[in-house]
């Protein structure tokens, strides 16, 4: 497995492999943050196939109850590995790691990521990789389906930050 900052030419392969919950493709979005330099979208390959990505976005959690506890902080975002069979083989860790890496060389002293509440699994990864809750929060968020109609989505969620 290798991990990579998204490139143009990857877009294609991230929507065939790892597709968005919308008619919209969420890499797409990702990949538009990195070009204006907001952020960093990594993704995880295996056998020139992506299986997992996750981005980093530079400017923080939109949550505003987060941006005040935790001004500055990076946010590791949208973290999926896929398929669902290839989960709990090291990619997220992976994934994480490097956005870690990406921070620290930046010179932050924190990162954080949201998970939701009801995601104990991934609750566990996270605190395994030494990071702890700190603030909760509602995730809000929305895409549009097939049919054009918009879906609004709120999760409940804590915010976890690890010291770099």
């Amino acid at each position: 497995m290798r991990i990579s900052q998204c490139r143009e030419e990857d877009l294609q392969l991230l929507d065939q492999h790892m597709p968005s919950r919308g008619a919209t493709s969420h890499h797409v979005a990702r990949y538009t943050r990195q070009r204006e330099g907001r952020a960093t979208l990594l993704v995880a390959w295996r056998d020139r196939r992506p299986v997992g990505s996750c981005e980093v976005r530079w400017e923080g959690c939109a949550a505003p109850e987060v941006r005040a506890a935790h001004p500055g902080c990076p946010e590791v975002n949208g973290l999926g590995i896929w398929p669902e069979t290839l989960r709990s083989q090291g990619i997220g860790t992976a994934l994480i790691q490097e956005a870690e890496r990406l921070a620290a060389g930046r010179g932050c002293g924190v990162i954080g990521l949201g998970v939701e509440k009801n995601n104990p699994r991934a609750s566990a990864l996270y605190t395994r990789l030494g990071y702890h809750a700190s603030v909760p929060y509602l995730d809000c968020w929305s895409y549009e389906d097939g049919a054009g109609v918009a879906h609004r989505v709120a999760d409940a969620c804590v915010f976890m930050v690890k010291p770099l």
